[in-house]
């Protein structure tokens, strides 16, 4: 793919205000912890922060003036980074429709634009870049996994959300009253699942309750007895909850399942992770998302946030969006 940059004079090198980005709860574990590392901006002494060596990074820079320099950028030094990285928590709506009207440089969602902003005729200026890979899980409360609920299928899960099943002792459980949860409206975590379930992103659904956010859904199903959802996977270890397997067109995919895993490319809840820019890819955006495609930036932020990292033909891909380098 053509490399894409943005002819803006804030877009220059020389632009040292700060980069701001926000979105989707599903991203922003990734791009948060990324900001501290870019802010930190720690010596290349210190190998336990910034462990370049690791990576076949020969430099005396400190992180993120080897980053910001690659694309013109002034070293900060003692000063701090070439450039502060802020990120913000909403949701990928608000995400898409913020970097759309200049009000955030990088937007993070976990939905397709075309999903995100479906009434739009034309996608052209948005220029998506795919940072990491989130399997969805399906997640009960923690007594409905310890009354003996493992699995459901497929057909179970539609009609979960579609309030044709309303009790746990039509899945094998208690005789319980199933409380269905789920993110609000315009959340990628949401449109991804409804797409991905339905397969039409648009779809109605019965929920108890909708969440602005995964960390607020992953305490209400933690503190419910009752409860089920989809989640990201970057909060599957929240005390109170426990994922289920689910058995989809005859295979059944687990957490943590070697052979069919949440990160199969046949589990029907995966989905990319997207941080999209408007109009081209200016020096500073790269920076930053240069520094997440890479080998480092996929160890340090996306795979300890529980989401998985890109295979190396993906990541190539993706780096190749990227404006070419000083």
């Amino acid at each position: 793919m053509e490399n894409t940059e943005s002819t803006d004079s804030g877009n220059e090198s020389g632009d040292v205000s700060a980069l701001e980005s926000g979105g989707s709860s599903t991203v922003y574990p990734i791009m948060n912890t990324a900001a501290s590392y870019w802010n930190a901006n720690r010596p290349a002494s210190d190998s336990e922060y910034w462990p370049h060596g690791e990576y076949d990074i020969d430099t005396d820079k400190n992180l993120a003036d080897y980053w910001g320099g690659l694309y013109g950028f002034e070293a900060g030094g003692d000063d701090g980074p070439p450039f502060q990285f802020t990120v913000g928590l909403s949701h990928s709506g608000t995400g898409v429709e913020k970097v759309m009207n200049g009000q955030h440089d990088i937007g993070n969602s976990s939905g397709n634009v075309e999903d995100e902003l479906p009434d739009r005729d034309s996608y052209d200026s948005f220029v998506d870049h795919v940072v990491g890979v989130d399997g969805q899980p399906l997640v009960v409360s923690q007594e409905i996994a310890d009354a003996g609920i493992e699995k459901i299928t497929g057909d179970q899960l539609k009609d979960l959300y579609k309030g044709e099943i309303t009790n746990w002792s039509e899945l094998g459980g208690p005789n319980k009253e199933i409380q269905v949860l789920g993110r609000v409206k315009g959340s990628g975590t949401r449109t991804s699942f409804v797409s991905n379930v339905f397969d039409n992103p648009e779809e109605d659904t019965q929920v108890a309750n909708r969440y602005g956010q995964n960390q607020r859904l992953a305490q209400a199903i933690a503190q419910a007895d009752n409860a089920i959802s989809y989640l990201a996977l970057a909060f599957i270890n929240t005390d109170g909850l426990a994922p289920i397997a689910l058995e989809w067109e005859g295979t059944t995919y687990s957490y943590q399942d070697d052979q069919n895993g949440l990160d199969s490319k046949a589990y029907p809840l995966s989905r990319d992770l997207h941080c999209y820019t408007w109009e081209g890819t200016s020096k500073k955006e790269a920076a930053v998302i240069n520094m997440v495609l890479s080998d480092f930036g996929q160890d340090l932020f996306v795979k300890p946030n529980n989401y998985f990292a890109l295979g190396k033909r993906r990541q190539k891909e993706q780096r190749n969006k990227l404006p070419s380098q000083a």
